[in-house]
């Protein structure tokens, strides 16, 4: 099974929960997502990269992007369909970037928007880039994989299903996660460190997130009171 059929099974139940919120302090915004939303655009993002650039387990996409929102969407939605996210962007099949990002060597660059609302690009995109958001919105919102994705798949950095899972897990307990846990985190999303840390661990705990990009410390402390966060992971 792969990595994100088994974060997501736990929460199958409540599809209306949030489970991802996400702060943004230096442009002032908020976005909240529920179970539903995520799960639909990691499907939308898995359907993209099997459809459109034949990504099969195993296969390597790197992730170039800050902690956010759609960020959680590609990284779940690579996993879903067996790929292992890496940091270095050579010789794979797709590497996501910010917007006017560049990542050499990859056979296909992916800008993501970044935009809180979802939008695309709206036709700003580079030569040779091509536009995350507007490809993927077009794709289906669930996603059957066309192969299983075995335990020992190498999904994060060189690390298995299995064994991501087990250090998440290991992660969750030591600081004391749970499914009703609400999590703030300020941690960038660095692959592989900080996506285990910050978005992996909290999922593994069934818990819900409260991201905060470009943190101000004086917002933080808001934040935390205004969505009655538990735990914080700095």
């Amino acid at each position: 099974m792969s990595l994100t059929e088994t974060l997501l099974r736990p929460y199958a139940g409540s599809p209306a929960r949030p489970l991802v919120t996400h702060y943004d302090d230096a442009a002032g915004t908020r976005v909240e997502l529920s179970v539903a939303t995520l799960r639909n655009w990691a499907a939308k993002t898995a359907n993209w990269l099997v459809e459109e650039h034949d990504v099969e387990p195993g296969d390597r996409v790197a992730t170039l992007l800050p902690a956010h929102w759609q960020t959680a969407g590609v990284l779940l939605g690579a996993w879903w369909c067996g790929a292992e996210v890496v940091a270095d962007p050579l010789d794979v099949s797709v590497a996501f970037v910010p917007p006017g990002g560049s990542a050499a060597g990859a056979r296909a660059v992916a800008a993501v928007s970044l935009d809180p609302m979802g939008r695309d690009l709206r036709g700003d995109v580079p030569t040779g880039v091509v536009d995350y958001i507007a490809e993927a919105r077009l794709h289906g919102d669930d996603f059957l994989a066309p192969a299983p994705v075995p335990g020992d798949t190498p999904c994060l950095a060189g690390s298995t299903v299995d064994s991501i899972l087990a250090a998440a897990r290991r992660r969750a307990e030591t600081e004391e996660l749970t499914a009703s846990s609400r999590v703030l985190s300020t941690l960038d999303w660095t692959v592989p460190e900080g996506v285990l840390a910050g978005l992996v661990s909290v999922l593994a705990a069934g818990a819900s997130l409260v991201q905060v990009t470009n943190p101000d410390p004086d917002l933080v402390t808001k934040h935390a009171d205004t969505e009655r966060v538990t735990v914080t992971l700095t």
